[in-house]
């Protein structure tokens, strides 16, 4: 299935007269958001005492999303996407943005595959001639993530400028499908990343309201999951609620994205550095601080709280290694569980049984644990105490790590893949974010940092080594995986998201 073979016309002329109004109104707001960011890295945005003392919650849940247990994510593809909602999980997040690549044939035919979905008509056949097609009659709740505020999409102008990326997702996306979805008993529910204030929150829920005025909808007929994947974010998780209280219907934890935005906040403090990737772990104080404050903000207003991605892949051909994926997945679930989520993320469909029979063991027939709430106040202090590299030292394998799931990851991400299955995990552009940001950092860190092993200092000469090392071992590495690499991890200035830098130099 591709977008070339279609018999959809994809931007009838009503809905290029929404892009254009969405884009008339609110991209000089838009550019105002993104220039706002820079402030941050000064002054992270405060609370609203206001907001914060008053009382008022989201707009009532419906029934479809009262349970969302077990979500599984994936690329907007055709394939993923009969399997997934095919796959008992409660609901699906079909992407289009960190397990995307922002191609434009590769947009168009997420679009059109999305538009049978809903349809319940989506039918793929493969390049050797099997053919997959999805059961009308599915119940997995179909939930869409858009790119974020900072992309563009470059292929479409309005006046001779790109449209926003987010404008240009969520408006086709809900001129096409809303009201299949709504016969289906579903809705369109959309998950919304990368959102770091109140006032890009306002943006954009001005943005939902004014498509459904368009689509001739109720108010608050579009549901979204917000993502808290930014650190300015976790100082204003109310504040961005109650501007989408019409929409708002969840938040969502995403870990590798956090950290990544934490090192991007403090790119200026280069007395800052964190310890590898691997001791990262969600028991560290200042991220089960963030944890918590996810569920803490989402219940306190009537939302639902959602786990994060468990990246783990099982493997039915080494019961071994299949055994150490299905006991971390359990282990990380049940965390979550224990901290009051009401649902979590999995990448792959053996996971879901699995993590469903720990929802409902510990939720005892429970919908969700909206009752639930791990305290009563934002604890801000809990979110700055960072951990520090013991001694000034880095491990060589975690240096190696970051550069080879870098290189690996980018590599694939300029032929067009999004999700990449590596060293038995599942990994979005999030991973190569966290993964370039920390080779970043330990490279302009004032501390001087040095190998563990061998004292060495860590410089661009030993970068260098071990890119080399990397094209040695995985030969398939593109010769532009490393330039953008090289460019990501040497440039003096921090170089905000890859997606958009690559998107600008390497993308068609």
């Amino acid at each position: 299935m591709s977008a070339h073979s279609s018999s959809i016309t994809l931007l009838p002329p009503p809905l290029q007269q929404l892009l254009r109004q969405l884009h008339e109104r609110w991209e000089t707001e838009r550019q105002k958001c993104i220039e706002q960011r820079k402030k941050f890295q000064k002054d992270l945005p405060s609370p609203s005492e206001s907001i914060r003392k008053s009382e008022w919650r989201v707009r009532p849940l419906p029934p479809t999303l009262l349970k969302r247990h077990v979500e599984i994510t994936g690329p907007a593809e055709p394939k993923i996407l009969i399997h997934a909602l095919h796959s008992g999980a409660d609901a699906f997040m079909a992407d289009l943005e960190d397990a995307f690549t922002p191609f434009w044939e590769n947009q168009l035919s997420a679009q059109e595959a999305l538009y049978h979905a809903s349809r319940g008509t989506l039918r793929y056949e493969s390049p050797e001639g099997k053919l997959y097609q999805l059961d009308p009659a599915y119940t997995t709740l179909l939930l869409v993530r858009p790119r974020g505020l900072h992309l563009i999409e470059k292929h479409y102008r309005i006046h001779g400028n790109p449209i926003s990326a987010t404008f240009f997702d969520l408006a086709v996306y809900l001129y096409h499908n809303t009201e299949p979805l709504l016969k289906r008993g579903a809705g369109p529910y959309l998950y919304l990343p990368k959102i770091e204030s109140r006032q890009e929150a306002r943006l954009l829920a001005d943005v939902l309201t004014f498509c459904e005025e368009f689509l001739k909808l109720p108010l608050g007929t579009v549901r979204v999951t917000l993502l808290i994947e930014t650190f300015p974010a976790a100082f204003q998780m109310e504040e961005i609620l109650y501007e989408f209280r019409e929409h708002a219907a969840g938040l969502n934890a995403g870990r590798w994205d956090y950290l990544f935005s934490l090192i991007k906040t403090y790119q200026h403090q280069r007395a800052f550095a964190l310890p590898e990737r691997e001791k990262l772990t969600m028991d560290q104080p200042f991220l089960r601080a963030y944890a918590e404050e996810v569920v803490r903000a989402a219940h306190k207003r009537g939302a639902l709280a959602i786990g994060g991605m468990s990246a783990f892949i099982p493997d039915r051909k080494n019961p071994e290694l299949n055994a150490f994926a299905l006991e971390q997945v359990r282990k990380d679930k049940a965390r979550e569980i224990a901290q009051g989520y009401d649902g979590a993320w999995v990448a792959h469909p053996d996971l879901v049984p699995i993590v469903k029979n720990l929802f409902e063991e510990m939720l005892q027939g429970r919908p969700n644990q909206g009752e639930f709430s791990p305290s009563s106040a934002l604890e801000k202090e809990k979110l700055t105490v960072f951990p520090s590299p013991e001694e000034g030292l880095i491990s060589s394998e975690g240096i190696q790590r970051n550069i080879e799931v870098a290189l690996l990851y980018l590599s694939a991400w300029l032929k067009g893949q999004g999700a990449v299955a590596l060293f038995h995990l599942m990994e979005d552009a999030a991973t190569a974010e966290i993964s370039r940001s920390q080779l970043w950092q330990w490279l302009h860190s004032s501390l001087a940092l040095r190998v563990r092993e061998t004292q060495e200092p860590i410089s661009i000469v030993l970068y260098e080594t071990l890119i080399e090392n990397a094209q040695r071992k995985f030969p398939h590495i593109s010769k532009e995986a490393s330039s953008l690499l090289r460019d990501l991890v040497y440039s003096p200035s921090f170089i905000p998201f890859f997606t958009s830098y690559a998107y600008k130099r390497y993308v068609p």
